[in-house]
């Protein structure tokens, strides 16, 4: 008898946030895992894979449905997969998933993504996970989509990605939540660019909104975000196992050892 698995619910927009319930809600009655939420006290979104250092974390102990266990951490998605696995469970998860976020993390918005963030964290201890967003940051009826969640994740499970890479998923905004079926693809290119609004302005200097808004730019059909505006539900493999350009280094370096030789 295979053992049951204990899966990790987080997510970056806040333990409050509907996205997380619905996450819970989809997968509340798989027959093949144990479920725990541990979120961020409040929301989180944009830190990327970021970590306190700078003051002690508060953990709390959080009453959720069905007596399902979950703590709040007034810190990062990154800090509540430190804290879970050294500090609140006993052992570490066997699998995390983390959203739903309310917003697109197709194209390049996965770098600034703490619900990715999450995701990432567990992969530097080997645990495997998948990131859940929603294209539309203003809606928050996620209901429609929550039939999708234990499907995808009995797929990852059942054929798992190589070491260190996670399956990023995106819902389309669509009327109704329909979707027009489910695409494996890869990333886009675009982004949500800067936009930054006056908040207010002294003597002293001015502080701005940051903002945001999506970046012009042409994609091909084949990525996330194109399928995206086509009403599809995308799942894309990212891999963030090897940071060096082997390319660069193996061309450079003759010419780089070379002239800090003679510079010395």
């Amino acid at each position: 008898m295979k053992k049951r698995l204990r899966i990790l619910l987080c997510n970056d927009d806040g333990i409050l946030a509907p996205g997380i319930k619905s996450l819970w809600r989809g997968l509340q009655d798989c027959d093949f895992a144990d479920l725990c939420v541990i979120a961020p006290a409040v929301e989180k979104s944009g830190v990327g894979a970021a970590i306190t250092w700078d003051r002690p974390l508060l953990i709390r102990k959080v009453e959720w449905p069905n007596n399902t266990p979950a703590w709040s951490v007034d810190g990062t998605p990154a800090d509540c997969i430190k804290l879970a696995n050294r500090i609140i469970l006993e052992s570490p998860p066997d699998f995390i998933v983390s959203g739903i976020n309310a917003g697109s993390n197709a194209g390049r918005n996965v770098l600034h993504s703490g619900t990715v963030g999450a995701v990432i964290e567990g992969l530097f201890r080997g645990i495997p996970g998948i990131a859940f967003s929603y294209e539309n940051g203003e809606m928050t009826n996620y209901a429609p989509f929550e039939k999708y969640i234990e499907p995808i994740l009995r797929y990852a499970l059942d054929h798992p990605l190589p070491h260190n890479s996670f399956f990023n998923v995106n819902f389309p905004h669509t009327q109704e939540g329909t979707i027009r079926g489910i695409r494996l693809t890869r990333q886009g290119k675009g982004r949500w660019a800067e936009d930054p609004s006056l908040h207010l302005e002294t003597d002293s200097g001015s502080s701005y909104w940051m903002g945001g808004k999506p970046e012009e730019i042409t994609e091909d059909m084949d990525c996330d975000i194109a399928l995206l505006r086509e009403g599809y539900l995308t799942v894309a493999p990212i891999c963030v196992h090897e940071l060096t350009h082997f390319t660069e280094l193996e061309k450079r370096r003759p010419s780089f050892e070379s002239y800090f030789t003679q510079i010395r």
